[in-house]
């Protein structure tokens, strides 16, 4: 246990904060030793989803549970046991690696596997719950590993029951996949078709990653030379009659139909259309090349940052009557 740490390299955001209390575990039996916990306490991933807007007076647990294991297969899957401490991207190069299929188009997503069924993270068509088959987490009230299913989970778009009824209740210690050794590709979602036929590379797992990968870097900023959290709205969903009414005063609005009376649309375009794109007050600012995507440029406090992001909210709803949700949790 330490005290007065500070959390400016544990965050993609960078920024320059201190937790009263930090501690780093790596097993079970270590988070269970740790247990009541304090009343103020978080549980801390890779740091690429959350922003603080002043220090942290409490204890942050940092979790370091590793390991990578096969444990089953048949013909045309394989089933794997992954440490919520392991870093989401090297998962998806180990999992590229062994042939298996599945995560590809989820390459170079910040953060780590304890934290991706949180968000239920996804990206270029796919998500997590698409390959998620169950997880193992510590009852942080009664210190027992319980095992939670897809249907436990509540998954929805950036989200779960993580991050509503079971909020702050569960550390995730393991979390299991299940992947394809016959590969399915998903490349029809954003610029990844365009990417692939550029490079003239053979459709696999590993020429989709590198599709994804060259993508990312091209539009999201690197959060080890620009403190950010990458997307820091989620793509608002609506009712088609709202949308509707939109394109008739916006016909050149992306929009993105789920089911038979919702679409989903583009944030970055929304704020894009209001000029927000390139905006800089001091350090805080919006990145030049991705509306959406709030950025530290360097000295900036977590408390202008969301600020910044209280404005561009209001904005949006003034002008298009949508009120746009933080994918990054704030921390008050």
């Amino acid at each position: 246990m330490e005290e007065n740490i500070s959390l400016k390299e544990l965050h993609t955001f960078g920024l320059n904060v201190q937790t009263a209390q930090y501690t780093l575990v790596e097993t079970e039996a270590q988070v269970q030793k740790l247990l009541p916990l304090p009343a103020a306490h978080l549980i801390l991933g890779g740091g690429s989803n959350m922003l603080f807007t002043k220090d942290f007076e409490g204890l942050v647990v940092h979790n370091k549970i590793r390991g990578i294991e096969l444990v089953e297969e048949d013909e045309k899957t394989v089933l794997i046991r992954v440490g919520g401490g392991e870093v989401w991207h090297l998962l998806v190069v180990w999992c590229i690696e062994q042939g298996y299929a599945g995560l590809e188009n989820l390459s170079l997503i910040p953060g780590s596997v304890g934290a991706a069924p949180i968000q239920n993270i996804g990206a270029y068509g796919v998500e997590l719950k698409d390959v998620f088959d169950r997880l193992e987490a510590i009852n942080l009230s009664t210190g027992k590993v319980e095992t939670l299913n897809f249907e436990a989970c509540a998954f929805g778009y950036r989200d779960s029951i993580f991050k509503r009824k079971a909020k702050g209740k569960y550390l995730i210690t393991r979390v299991f996949l299940r992947l394809s050794k016959e590969a399915t590709f998903n490349i029809s979602y954003g610029a990844i078709q365009q990417v692939l036929e550029a490079s003239q590379t053979p459709l696999s797992i590993r020429s989709i990653s590198n599709a994804v990968i060259k993508i990312r870097t091209q539009k999201l900023p690197d959060p080890k030379k620009i403190g950010n959290s990458g997307s820091f709205f989620k793509n608002p969903i609506v009712e088609n009659t709202v949308v509707a009414l939109l394109q008739k005063k916006y016909p050149s609005m992306p929009v993105y139909p789920i089911g038979n009376d919702k679409s989903k649309l583009a944030a970055g375009w929304l704020i894009d259309q209001l000029g927000w794109k390139g905006y800089r007050k001091g350090d805080a600012g919006v990145h030049e090349q991705q509306a959406l995507v709030l950025v530290n440029y360097g000295n900036a406090k977590g408390s202008e940052i969301w600020a910044l992001a209280q404005e561009i909210q209001a904005s949006v709803q003034e002008k298009f009557g949508i009120l746009l949700e933080p994918e990054v949790n704030i921390l008050a």
